[in-house]
Formats: structure tokens, sequence, C-alpha cells
């Protein structure tokens, strides 16, 4: 994402020297009071995966013989999954001076960890605990107060009733006053305003009933395709579905990925070296969504939409982060 143009001109020019750290902030006035849901905002995908633990086991939500073959065979199987598992390479405080304003958080309870200890998970889990991430993250907003996150906590391995309880009550701890209770979306100068930086979706609808600091999931549709070619295919069929008013698009990913049996194949390759070539074809998947019968729905529901030939702004799995209205 660049801070200092773009497509719409949305942006004015940054003097620092990391732009994107602020970009919220420098957005120009006309778009202060747009509803958040109507701002392109950039996301990561599998936020924390730059500290995967390679001692850990294999997530119990895994296949059994994938679990299976990590015990017998764990000197094989473990780099394998640890290099496919892999999707970031900054740390959670690179991504937000990056520009990164959605983390995709998934929050699992690991059988063999102590009792009140909650990490991260892709495959196999991190060595970083969710406690001390999220207070990374406030004290990073802390250092920019007109900057705005949108934290889908999700995935919940292991989790019980009264861990998320746990959970929302650290979570409530860190953030406080930052967090946007649920409601009406609110626009960037509302929330710079009432001082609130942080709107946090949370996948376990009980608890979302029991606190009103907590939005509901953010659904999203994930372009799971090992083809570029089929990833732009389905992304036409999407366009048609948003046509007839069947699927609100709140987020989308972009992402060409290796299924089970492709990984193993390619047991030495990495989701690093597998995106970088079929990059074109996947920042084109978002733009078969925009065709002459879709682009009125994307104007009507997008007042800054900038059209099919602007550059989007995405991370390396291409998504384009929303929040659902």
């Amino acid at each position: 994402m660049g801070g200092q143009v773009s497509a719409s001109g949305s942006f004015r020019s940054l003097p620092c020297a990391n732009a994107n750290a602020d970009w919220m902030s420098a957005l120009c006035p006309r778009l202060w009071d747009v509803p958040l849901h109507h701002l392109s905002i950039p996301g990561s995908h599998d936020t924390m995966t730059y500290c995967l633990n390679k001692k850990s086991p294999v997530s119990h939500s895994e296949s059994r013989l994938l679990q299976l073959l990590s015990k017998v065979v764990p000197c094989v199987t473990r780099p394998v999954v640890l290099r496919w598992s892999v999707t970031q390479a900054l740390d959670v405080t690179q991504q937000l001076d990056a520009g990164v304003r959605y983390l995709d958080l998934r929050i699992a309870h690991m059988l063999e960890g102590s009792e009140k200890n909650l990490h991260f998970v892709h495959m196999v889990y991190t060595t970083a605990l969710v406690e001390d991430t999220l207070t990374e993250i406030s004290e990073w907003l802390e250092q920019h107060p007109r900057e705005v996150v949108i934290l889908a906590c999700r995935n919940f391995e292991g989790m019980t009733e009264d861990l998320h309880e746990y959970l929302v009550a650290c979570i409530k701890n860190i953030f406080g006053d930052m967090l946007c209770p649920r409601g009406e979306l609110p626009t960037l100068r509302q929330l710079w305003a009432r001082g609130q930086q942080v709107l946090l979706s949370y996948e376990d609808e009980a608890s979302v009933r029991r606190h009103p600091e907590l939005w509901p999931g953010v659904p999203y549709w994930w372009g799971n395709k090992v083809k570029s070619e089929a990833l732009i295919r389905q992304g036409s069929c999407m366009g048609r579905d948003v046509q007839c008013g069947k699927q609100l698009v709140p987020r989308l990913r972009g992402l060409v990925t290796r299924q089970g049996p492709d990984q193993c194949g390619f047991p030495w390759g990495r989701h690093r070296t597998h995106t970088r070539g079929p990059r074109e074809p996947r920042l084109a998947w978002p733009q078969a969504l925009s065709t002459p019968e879709t682009r009125p729905w994307q104007r009507q529901q997008d007042p800054v939409y900038p059209g099919p030939g602007c550059q989007l702004l995405s991370d390396p799995g291409g998504q384009r982060g929303k929040v659902q209205d």
C-alpha cells in the first residue's frame, strides 16, 4: 500500500519516512465521514505465522494422518508443515507500520500447554502468546492515536466457555476505552472523537451476545484455488452473486494456494515462492468481480470505489479487507 498516492487521490503527501504507519490520519477530510465498511482496508492473512514454534505439535484440528506422521517421523513432517504454514515474514508491529489494519488472529488453546496460555495457530502453534500480542498491538495504537484496526479473532481451537470468558476479559483489560462497541458502523471522525481505535470481530456467537464490546465474525470470500485461472473464474461467479444481492462483500481473499496433496508433491516449497509467480493473475481476481453489471452496485455500496483500473491495496495473500455493515 502506498501512503502518498492513490487512484482516487484519497491520500495526502506524507513527509515521514514510514508513510504507511499513519495512513488513516492522512486520508483527505472527505473520507473522515465515510463508514468504515466503505473504505478499502489492507489486511494480512494468518497474521501471526511469522512466529510458528518449530517444536510445536501439529494442530489437533489437522487430519489424524498428519498428526500421526508428525509423531512418527517428526524430522521429515515438521519441516514440511512449517514451510507451508508460514504466510508472513513481518512481525505484528512491522505489519502495522506497513499499513495493515485488518489482523487475522486464529486463536487456540494448546492441549499440551498451560491452562490459561492461549496461542495462535496455523497447522502448528506459535511461540507468541495471545495476551502478549494484544498488548503489543495496544502499545502501538497508543503511539498512533488516529489509526484504527480491525482484529478478527477466530478459529478458537480447544476453547471452552471459560477460556472464552478469560480471553474476553483480557481483551477488555488490554484495550479498555479503545474498544468500539458494536452498533452502527462508525466513521473515522466518530472514532477519533471517542478515542476508539479497535473493532474486535469475534467468531463465537455466544460470547458476542454476552459482550457488547464484541462484533460478530466478519465473513469473507476465500478464493481457495490452486490455479490462477480458476481463481479468476470464481471471482466472476462471485461478481454475479453480488449483482443478485446474494452476497455482501466484507472481505476478499484472492489467495492462490496449494492443497494438501499438492503440497506433498512440493514438500520443499513454501507459500512465499509459490505466490511470486501468479501475482498479476491474483490481482486480476478482485477486478473480475467488477463487471459492467456489478459496477453500479459497487459504486452504490462503496462511494470511494475508484473503478477497475485502480491499483489494489493488498497484502501478499491478495486481501482487500472490509467490515460488514
